[in-house]
């Protein structure tokens, strides 16, 4: 029978995958690629998920790195827009085209729309407009409804969007800045693409790195895709295979960080788009009942969460006022003496990158409610 992680031991491994453990002191560029991206629909909050993993954040840098063309952001995994490597936005927007495919086609709003277009007019259209500036979607919808009269203007940019690799340019995204919406092709941002491409095996191989060991049906929804059992069991000898405390197959890269049970967890705050909490099917590695009890409003904001001893424990806010910035963190239950100091000088360090020039700042770590 294959040895048993349990939830501890998996929580551990998963935190060590995804840079948790502790900050690591590496380039931005090295840890995104480890990462296999940052999801990063919002144009800043995702900042904080780096700041959470590495050592000495600089998000000038990382805004540096977006400006250079070496960081991009750009529709991947479960059709969502991610912060990657150039070489990544290369690598890996081939590999979920069909989930992107399936994002169009299947679209309530912007499939019937598109239904029968002609496609490859479609997208060498898009191509030869986006071509010579980034354009927002409005703008994108009204150049290409002169050729398409027929078609609203909304899902023709929307099948732009599935259908072509398109990068969100800046100043959208900088730290401190933000601008338009606004896109152009990956080969006018970045040049033609290299010829040699990678396949589904190097993405679960991908996966595993970052967030492993996980099953079948986690590698899936990560990335969006479907009958990924078959790549597994093609790779099933690079591999090794484990079960979960409820008997459900695991698998993972033989040589990969899996850490004690019993290894610390310092606090950690979670951005609202975390790929720690949207890239597993099943999240009872990381999330609590505590938490799956909270009565959030499922149409309202994403709410950034709390990590403590590895688990979900809480979230926070940022309050800004003229002149002030309040964390305000909000545990689920009366937190251990030595994890209210921990969580609190934690917060002060989030506060203090968060708002770096503002006069007042003030944690808010309140009771449990």
């Amino acid at each position: 029978m294959n040895p048993m992680l349990d939830r501890r031991r998996l929580n551990r491994a998963t935190l060590a995958r995804q840079l948790l453990l502790r900050r690591h002191d590496l380039p931005v560029i090295d840890a995104v690629t480890h990462l296999a991206g940052v999801q990063a629909q919002t144009p800043h909050t995702w900042y904080v998920g780096l700041w959470s993993r590495l050592a000495d954040l600089d998000p000038a840098a990382v805004a540096g790195l977006l400006v250079d063309r070496r960081l991009v952001r750009i529709a991947l995994m479960r059709s969502t827009l991610h912060l990657v490597t150039a070489a990544d936005a290369r690598l890996l927007r081939p590999l979920v085209q069909p989930a992107l495919d399936r994002d169009l086609f299947g679209n309530s709003t912007h499939g019937p729309p598109t239904a029968g277009i002609d496609l490859p007019a479609l997208i060498a259209a898009a191509q030869e407009i986006l071509a010579e500036t980034p354009m927002t979607n409005r703008q994108l919808g009204e150049r290409l409804a002169v050729r398409f009269p027929d078609r609203p203007r909304a899902s023709l940019a929307y099948a732009v969007r599935t259908q072509v690799p398109l990068v969100q340019v800046p100043p959208r995204g900088l730290w401190g800045r933000s601008g338009p919406i606004a896109h152009t092709t990956a080969d006018a941002w970045l040049g033609p693409a290299p010829s040699a491409g990678a396949t589904l095996d190097d993405l679960v191989l991908r996966y595993l790195a970052a967030f492993g060991p996980a099953s079948v049906a986690d590698v899936q929804r990560w990335c969006g895709l479907t009958r990924l059992a078959e790549v597994v069991d093609r790779l099933r000898p690079r591999l090794v295979t484990f079960r979960d405390e409820r008997g459900r197959e695991l698998v993972d890269l033989p040589d990969a960080p899996r850490p004690d049970g019993d290894t610390p967890a310092p606090p950690r705050f979670l951005y609202d788009f975390d790929n720690l909490l949207v890239s597993y099917a099943d999240r009872s590695r990381v999330v609590t009942s505590e938490h799956r009890n909270q009565r959030y409003d499922p149409h309202g904001p994403v709410s950034q969460l709390l990590l403590v001893d590895g688990f979900t424990a809480g979230d926070w806010r940022l309050e800004r006022a003229p002149g002030a910035a309040t964390l305000v963190v909000r545990p689920y239950r009366r937190l251990a003496a030595t994890d209210v100091d921990a969580v609190h000088a934690e917060a002060a360090e989030l506060l203090a990158f968060l708002a770096p020039g503002t006069a007042e700042r003030r944690v808010d770590l309140r009771a449990a409610s």
